[in-house]
């Protein structure tokens, strides 16, 4: 084999070994993107202060959908999606929607969270003060 042959392939085995080394693992990539199982699944702007409504309403909130929905209805990876989403916003999802989410649960349809199962305890009272606080949340981060 001629000299500048064998210093070709060299060359070209030393490349392709680089490249091979240095080219970033898809299936790390994905993993990197995902966040870890019950982070918050947005971040937001807590607005200033809450209403006195919405202040009772986030007490009801951390009661009975934190769990699933998140510190600030940020969502949680692996359990609920962040209620402060476009999603969410009063023309697609009224404030009767929560009302009735409440009290029948949901089937799953924009999440693959699972369905959502009737929430017991909360009066009329506490679901209308829980949307008051979604309502604030969303307004200060833009969704009307």
């Amino acid at each position: 084999m001629k000299p500048y042959l064998l210093s070709a392939a060299v060359a070209v085995a030393l490349a392709g070994g680089t490249w091979l080394s240095l080219r970033p693992d898809p299936k790390a990539q994905a993993q990197a993107a995902a966040p870890a199982e019950g982070a918050a699944l947005v971040a937001i702007t807590l607005p200033a202060t809450l209403s006195a409504q919405a202040d009772m309403g986030k007490r009801a909130f951390d009661a009975a959908c934190l769990e699933c929905h998140g510190e600030n209805a940020t969502g949680r990876a692996g359990f609920g999606p962040p209620l402060v989403h476009k999603i969410y916003e009063p023309s697609h999802h009224g404030d009767m929607a929560f009302f009735a989410a409440v009290q029948n649960g949901v089937r799953a349809h924009h999440w693959r969270f699972g369905d959502m199962p009737p929430q017991d305890g909360l009066t009329r009272s506490d679901v209308a003060n829980l949307v008051t606080y979604v309502r604030e949340l969303q307004r200060a981060n833009g969704i009307n």
